[in-house]
């Protein structure tokens, strides 16, 4: 995310701040978002850690409505990072986990300035490569945005992917410039 970070931030779904942290180094302002206040005070003390404080607000709030109330502000964001919990833990839920991430990259789509970078992630194993790509351009085309794939992204080697395991490909990450 730090690569393709600049100017005004947005860490959705932050818990103790990793992107935050690493987007401060590169954007003037990072707003982080999480419903834990205890994840957002560890998130705290790492920004201090890290000297980079100045740069980072936490916000304690439910993130599909602080984007609802954002999306009313005529402030836009630079760079936003969605980085969910997994909304599907099983097959059953994947209706409703469809709709939130809809829902949260939809919302994302309308807060970005143009010209701005969308990271999105789903680490439910119940929703493959194709749908998240599939759920994502579906926001993108109901946000009136285009938005171009310039990079994607799993997990890292210490969370090896098992071909013969298919549910260690969990994660799936998509960088979009949106025009």
């Amino acid at each position: 995310a730090a690569r393709y970070g600049r100017g005004r931030a947005l860490d959705a779904f932050s818990f103790h701040g990793s992107f935050a942290l690493h987007l401060a180094r590169v954007c003037d302002h990072v707003m982080a978002v999480d419903t834990s206040g205890d994840a957002l005070r560890r998130a705290r003390r790492n920004a201090d850690l890290n000297g980079v404080s100045d740069r980072v607000e936490l916000v304690e709030a439910n993130v599909f409505d602080l984007l609802k109330q954002l999306e009313e502000r005529p402030e836009r964001f630079d760079t936003i990072v969605l980085d969910p919990p997994a909304f599907v833990k099983r097959k059953t839920a994947l209706e409703a986990g469809i709709r939130g991430y809809k829902e949260i990259n939809l919302r994302a789509l309308k807060l970005l300035a143009p010209g701005g970078t969308l990271v999105t992630a789903t680490c439910s194993y119940h929703v493959p490569e194709e749908m998240f790509i599939g759920i994502v351009q579906s926001a993108a085309a109901d946000a009136g945005r285009d938005a171009r794939l310039l990079e994607k992204r799993t997990q890292a080697r210490d969370h090896p992917i098992l071909l013969s395991i298919p549910e260690t490909y969990y994660l799936k990450c998509l960088v979009l410039a949106v025009v």
